[in-house]
């Protein structure tokens, strides 16, 4: 839009200062466009596409425009400012001497956005699809195999530049190469992914690094996409971040109900089926699945822990995300336990038929340990490590219970192991957090999936701004 030259104003009818100065802009003949009056002035800019384009941040703005370019500029009422940016030396006879502006709708935070993704070359690269008139856009994104089952929000990119504002990383740096179709995967594909998720923009750095830690080599996301297995991705959040985001780690975490623990599981998993290609009965290939594939995520509680951050024990202290392929939750009760030695006997007895009770080493789990089953812990001085050496005891398990046939079950081991002493669990393989309500003598198990170098293991990394 090419200005005219002379003398070029920006106003609103809703702002005294611009009221006031009408009568001076008339007189000067000033080219006046008005921000939410089409017939105050000649000027219509109730599009804003004027404002914006000349980063208008308060009215009334006067400006000087020479050949079409801007040469000089005053906001607000200053008799003194518009005498010599105009060449008139009486300008506003009678008026105050100075009164402050009011704040352009081109800066309004609810209009920035759209104006953004209309006039300021946004830079987003992602394909736009176009909707016809009468196409609900709900059920376009359904028609398009975009959502996981559930509605989506439609991903405008008024929507993706908000998002994006989440972050400092460009929307064009790579965050991973995403399986199963092996797709290099911006910053922005994930917001498109994050807006179709539910999720703040805020939330944003937590999913980016939840899906850096799942497309990491040793988590074999095809492996657990491709497998008949139930198992998904369980994101665990440790840091400042998490209730700075307004993460649940207490009553009911690994349920519903908390909007950034839902959303941000949410957006992993949208990644990898839209971004990825993993969709159900194409390549995800679960003969049943877990609802935890809509999303699993929540907080670690690490108010009144007996254990350090898990992603700290993992060697990645403060805000950070943990991926480990879970399968669903098993609960643990045990309402009479008042030492630490009974109470972990109770998780061996309840870990001990992780997948299955004769198969050692063969699936890993995450034990999250509830508050109250937690302060027995802490009370008796015992941290995470001596709770895992304590299971590892209790779980190195005789080989003549785990052969095949033994107890009438044809599943277990082979029959040369009969004389072995078997871990339930591999290095690594059992990964034990602290969540949930301060009521209840309740734990869970999330069982994992085949453990070791033919499946699965956790990745922990940092939460990046």
């Amino acid at each position: 839009m090419r200005l005219p030259d002379g003398l070029v104003a920006v106003v609103k009818r809703d702002c005294p200062t611009c009221v006031l100065v009408e009568p001076v802009l008339r007189r000067l003949g000033a080219a006046v466009w008005c921000q939410d009056d089409a017939g105050w002035f000649e000027g219509d800019d109730t599009d804003l596409e004027l404002s914006y384009r000349l980063g208008v941040e308060t009215v009334p703005t006067l400006l000087r425009v020479v050949d079409g370019a801007e040469t000089a500029r005053v906001v607000g009422w200053s008799r003194e400012q518009w005498a010599e940016l105009t060449g008139v030396p009486d300008v506003g006879e009678g008026l105050p001497e100075h009164r402050p502006g009011c704040g352009s709708l081109s800066v309004d935070p609810f209009r920035v956005d759209a104006l953004e993704a209309r006039y300021g070359g946004s830079g987003l690269a992602s394909r736009r699809v176009e909707l016809a008139e009468l196409e609900d856009e709900h059920e376009a994104l359904f028609d398009r195999g975009w959502t996981d089952g559930l509605p989506v929000v439609p991903p405008t990119p008024e929507r993706v530049l908000r998002m994006l504002r989440g972050t400092t990383r460009a929307p064009a740096e790579v965050v991973a190469v995403v399986p199963p179709d092996l797709v290099e995967c911006t910053v922005e594909k994930v917001a498109v992914n994050a807006v179709m998720a539910g999720c703040l923009p805020e939330h944003l750095p937590v999913v980016l690094a939840a899906l850096e830690a799942a497309t990491a080599e040793e988590f074999a996301l095809h492996g657990l996409l491709a497998t008949t297995y139930f198992a998904g991705p369980v994101v665990v959040v440790n840091g400042p971040v998490a209730a700075r985001i307004g993460m649940n780690s207490g009553v009911n975490a690994l349920g519903q109900g908390n909007r950034a623990n839902a959303t941000i599981g949410r957006a992993l998993q949208l990644v990898v089926r839209n971004v990825g290609g993993g969709r159900p009965g194409e390549v995800d290939r679960a003969t049943l699945g877990n609802p935890g594939k809509f999303t699993f995520c929540f907080a670690e509680r690490e108010q009144g822990s007996p254990f350090a951050p898990l992603a700290a024990d993992r060697g990645v202290p403060g805000d950070a995300v943990t991926v480990f392929a879970g399968s669903g939750v098993q609960p643990v009760v045990d309402q009479l336990s008042r030492d630490p030695a009974s109470l972990a006997r109770t998780f061996a007895a309840c870990l001990r038929v992780n997948a299955h009770p004769k198969l050692p080493m063969a699936f890993d789990a995450l034990l999250v340990v509830s508050p109250e089953h937690g302060r027995v812990f802490r009370e008796a001085g015992w941290d995470r490590a001596r709770l895992l050496a304590e299971l590892e005891e209790l779980l190195t398990l005789p080989g003549e219970e785990l052969v095949r046939g033994v107890g009438g079950m044809a599943e277990g081991v082979p029959a040369g192991l009969a004389g072995a002493r078997l871990p339930k669990f591999r290095p690594g393989g059992l990964l034990v957090a602290h969540a949930g309500g301060d009521a209840g003598l309740f734990s869970a198990i999330v069982g994992g999936w085949v453990a070791g170098e033919t499946g699965s293991a956790p990745v922990t990394r940092e939460v990046r701004a």
